[in-house]
């Protein structure tokens, strides 16, 4: 009980040895009570938590329990000789995986640097590879992919798949619960539904049983369907073993639209920001004496949809910084070197990783309101305060909370709406998962599906950036700005492949270094490449249309023939395109 609140009641729950167990749910609803009491860090008011004789268990929660006082050493490897901690593979790649390497690089003094001053980034990492090292036959883990970047979050997943330990997990992440997990326990309004499969079959089960029992949540009931549809019809498999019955999800979702009209979007797009929105000219990017970005040459332009990955520290806050600020000032402020151009309709809402401060006694609704009455969503869609504040979860009851007694995410979730009330035609959205359930991350994705705009996000959940973007560029730690066709995956490999010619030439004997390019090749290599990037994007919209007329005349063969052979034809060239984008890449 919280206060006169029953977050759960009368639950009656089990894990099993190799049980692989996903916690999912509102915020509020008690995914943190549950697996609390599940770990014994907290008593139930009615019940019993057993667990078996000689249970070995280890818990990451969302607060930290290491001396401050102490060094990672002294946390991490305890009292292990450096031959010892070295010799050992498990060790070795705990240490690789969430720091980088055995030195921890990024760690004034590597394995000998005090915890104190730390971020509480890197104290969560630390407490993680702490965990990870030692043998437990139970991990209850509350949010483990905050503060972890794309590659960490891959490293952990692959990780856990191979110990054989159960396991019982909270995260909004839902690449990393499909990656992971085996059954999945959702949080609901006091009670907790039981699924088999990872995130995936979870979508399908509960889509099923809503339309079996024919709730009336409606609108969640669309948005399950939704998500699902584009699970079914993204790239071939979220998982490496689908294991939902294909049939029935292809039954259930049959009348469902695509997510994003793209064609329609470009057009509205088009003709609230005409043809200039950000042009990138020979940027070079500082943070102090740091340079992050070197000669970037890049076009954002109406209807664009950008994911940004990158290590951390590459600059991708940086970049969107000096993108707002060039706005803010309508182009006066300029980066260290070159020049960014601003469109001159431009309307950017720029969402940061800080919560903003807001006066804490204002009512979330008055929040809203002093922003805007109304809001135009894009394809007729239009909402007032009150009821974009229901589709972000802020009930009748909720839009009267005062501000100060919201938690995190609740002000993460009013940070947002604000933004979007303001009808901005650009958004600029670093890490808006942060503190998010899954079930406000399916409504913002609903959201910004009709959004008519241009949009940059810069996020480590994979599942969100392919969602709702249709390009992923990457910051590869070497000073460039690159597009990578494959998105993440290829993101993953070229990073994988970055670090395996690093260890390689380490023990060799210095080279001399090859020629640089001037400047000139550089830049005509770049407007090439944008060149190509354009071609790519108009052959990706006429394989969509050829695809919809194919669908519309199945009957007439002469046709479809036809329509194939020009089909075929993209294909050649979209291969080819491709092969020349990544001979500019090099060069760029």
């Amino acid at each position: 009980m919280y206060g006169t609140r029953a977050l759960l009641d009368g639950i009656s729950l089990g894990v099993s040895e190799g049980d692989r167990i996903g916690v999912v749910g509102r915020n509020g609803d008690g995914k943190t009570t549950l697996i609390r009491m599940l770990a014994k860090l907290e008593d139930a008011d009615t019940g019993r938590v057993t667990h078996s004789g000689g249970l070995r268990m280890g818990v990451l929660t969302q607060h930290d329990s290491l001396d401050s006082t102490a060094t990672v050493r002294h946390e991490v490897i305890r009292d292990l000789a450096d031959h010892e901690w070295a010799g050992n593979a498990k060790i070795r790649d705990v240490l690789t995986g969430l720091f980088g390497g055995l030195d921890l690089p990024g760690f004034p003094q590597g394995l000998d640097t005090v915890i104190g001053p730390l971020s509480g980034g890197e104290r969560r990492r630390i407490a993680l590879a702490k965990l990870l090292i030692d043998e437990q036959d139970l991990i209850v883990l509350d949010e483990p992919t905050n503060h972890l970047d794309v590659e960490g979050i891959a490293w952990l997943a692959r990780h856990l798949q191979t110990r054989r330990s159960a396991l019982v997990c909270v995260t909004h992440d839902r690449w990393f619960l499909d990656q992971v997990c085996t059954r999945m326990w959702d949080v609901q309004r006091g009670d907790v539904h039981e699924y088999e499969g990872g995130y995936s079959d979870y979508v399908f089960a509960r889509a099923e049983r809503e339309r079996i029992a024919a709730t009336e949540e409606v609108k969640r009931q669309n948005l399950v369907r939704k998500e699902l549809a584009w699970l079914r019809r993204g790239a071939p498999a979220r998982t490496s073993k689908p294991r939902f019955r294909v049939e029935a999800a292809n039954e259930l979702i049959k009348d469902v639209p695509p997510p994003r009209d793209t064609s329609e979007l470009m057009k509205f797009a088009s003709s609230r920001l005409g043809r200039t929105v950000f042009d990138l000219e020979d940027v070079s990017v500082q943070a102090g004496p740091k340079t992050l970005l070197k000669h970037v040459t890049w076009h954002l332009g109406p209807g664009d949809r950008i994911g940004l990955v990158g290590v951390n520290g590459a600059g991708k806050t940086s970049l969107l910084r000096a993108m707002a600020e060039a706005a803010r000032t309508e182009g006066e402020t300029q980066p260290a070197a070159g020049r960014v151009v601003v469109g001159k309709t431009v309307k950017l809402a720029y969402l940061s990783q800080e919560v903003g401060e807001l006066d804490p006694n204002l009512r979330v609704l008055e929040a809203v309101q002093r922003v805007r009455e109304r809001v135009d969503l894009g394809k007729g869609r239009e909402m007032t305060a009150g009821q974009l504040c229901e589709t972000f979860g802020f009930n009748k009851e909720k839009q009267w909370t005062p501000v100060g007694d919201l938690s995190g995410g609740e002000r993460r979730r009013l940070q947002l709406l604000r933004l979007l009330m303001d009808e901005p035609n650009v958004l600029f959205l670093d890490e808006p998962t942060n503190d998010l359930d899954i079930e406000t991350l399916n409504q913002l994705e609903d959201v910004l599906d009709g959004w008519p705009g241009s949009m940059i996000v810069i996020s480590h959940d994979r599942f969100f950036v392919e969602r709702t973007t249709d390009r992923v560029f990457a910051l590869l730690g070497d000073k460039t700005l690159r597009m990578l066709p494959r998105g993440i995956d290829e993101y993953l490999e070229r990073r994988a492949g970055m670090e395996e010619a690093a260890a390689a030439s380490a023990p060799a004997a210095v080279q001399k270094p090859a020629p640089e390019k001037s400047a000139a090749d550089q830049r005509a290599a770049k407007k090439e490449l944008q060149k190509v990037e354009r071609q790519l994007d108009k052959i990706s919209e006429r394989e969509s249309k050829l695809h919809t007329q194919i669908a519309d005349n199945a009957t007439d063969f002469e046709k479809v023939a036809k329509l194939d052979a020009e089909l075929r034809e993209l294909a050649g060239e979209r291969e080819e395109l491709e092969l020349r984008w990544l001979e500019l890449a090099e060069d760029a």
